[in-house]
């Protein structure tokens, strides 16, 4: 029983008694009726005060939870890291046709841009407080996809051109360049094939890394390979050592990048759709718990300076796992392009708000360990955060 309720049932009882209603009463009668009230009371503040003695010491003091989470800001003090524009990169479609500007239907908000669309779209999100941007390089002229990718490090491709303006025109911008060959490939694999279609890991590799080093020297600040072939990260940093770049560029490594089905408006965006087959023979098993800590292991151990985990909400436990074995890294996740369609769709069919879900799924990345994140939430979350 509350207090207030346990209060109110002795006043009624109080109320209801019996009293004397003699004309003559004396004070001495009066006082007594006000003590029997004062009582009732009392011993009502008596019995509720040791309730809730009871209820607190029960199991132990720090049992009791909701003080600490009452109030808006409180709430706020309880996570352990808060979600800021700084911690965010948004993801960019390059075309090679310089002045397209396309929606990308299976994508909602998203356009895919040529070069002189990029500025007058990029300038008021910098006003607002954006830090960084990773470059995805979409090629579209006839002809121009081999099997090589030999696109990918072309001097005047969408990629190089684009890094050379931005660092022009927004010099505070954090450039990163996604490097990878399947936009560039005519048959759509994140590398160089042999005669029967297998990845040729070791051409693919070298490939790999002679287009980072074409970034970087355009004045990329950032290199993410996201070809997941074995052993690109040794062979990036080696490079950017012998160039004498390896301490500006930094190397943020797609180590844990799983197959699924959660890509497919990226593919309609960059036109990566493979020709044929998958990428499950060299992107991992999304059960491959065990394959993902030794990749991440791995590319620690090669040099990368950021670990990266795609895509980010079904592998929660993929970033925590990040998190531990990099303890001294930062941890970044990609809330890919299916993640965020599925979040647009539940909002539009009333599932729930689209800013609170917003919020909710890159908190949970955050809790699980990133502090990095790349989203295709960016624009928003530059007018919904402060800082």
């Amino acid at each position: 029983m509350s207090f207030s309720s346990l209060v109110q049932d002795l006043s009624l009882r109080d109320s209801n008694a019996p009293r004397r209603n003699r004309g003559d009463a004396s004070n001495a009668s009066t006082i007594n009726d006000n003590a029997s009230r004062i009582s009732h009371l009392s011993r009502g503040m008596s019995y509720a005060s040791t309730a809730a003695t009871s209820v607190s010491i029960s199991g132990d003091l720090s049992s009791q939870l909701h003080s600490g989470y009452s109030h808006p800001l409180a709430r706020s003090w309880q996570a352990e890291r808060q979600l800021t524009k700084s911690m965010l990169i948004y993801p960019l479609f390059i075309s090679d046709q310089d002045d397209e500007e396309v929606l990308i239907p299976s994508l909602p908000n998203q356009y895919r841009r040529g070069i002189n669309r990029l500025v007058p779209f990029l300038e008021p999100l910098v006003r607002k407080g954006l830090q960084s941007v990773i470059l995805f390089g979409v090629p579209l002229a006839p002809g121009v996809k081999d099997a090589l990718g030999t696109a990918a490090d072309d001097p005047e491709g969408p990629v190089i051109k684009s890094i050379r303006l931005l660092r022009e025109r927004f010099p505070q911008l954090y450039i990163c360049a996604d490097v990878c060959l399947c936009e560039y490939t005519s048959h759509g694999h994140c590398g160089i094939l042999r005669e029967d279609g297998t990845l040729n890991n070791h051409l693919s590799v070298d490939r790999i890394s002679d287009v980072a080093m074409a970034y970087a020297n355009a004045g990329a600040h950032c290199v993410a390979p996201s070809d997941m072939n074995d052993g690109r990260i040794r062979a990036i940093k080696l490079k950017l050592i012998e160039e004498g770049i390896s301490h500006q560029v930094m190397l943020m490594s797609y180590a844990a990048k799983f197959s699924g089905c959660l890509y497919g408006p990226f593919r309609d965006a960059a036109g990566s759709q493979p020709s044929f087959g998958d990428r499950r023979c060299y992107q991992l098993p999304p059960g491959g718990r065990g394959l993902a800590r030794r990749a991440i292991i791995r590319d620690i151990n090669e040099g990368a300076d950021v670990i990266m985990v795609k895509p980010a909400g079904q592998y929660l436990d993929i970033i925590s796992d990040a998190k531990e074995l990099g303890k001294d890294l930062p941890i970044a996740a990609y809330q890919v392009s299916g993640e965020f369609a599925m979040i647009h769709a539940g909002a539009k069919a009333g599932v729930f708000d689209l800013k609170a879900m917003a919020f909710e799924s890159h908190e949970g990345i955050l809790r699980a360990g990133a502090t990095i994140v790349v989203s295709y939430f960016v624009p928003e979350f530059l007018d919904w955060l402060s800082v």
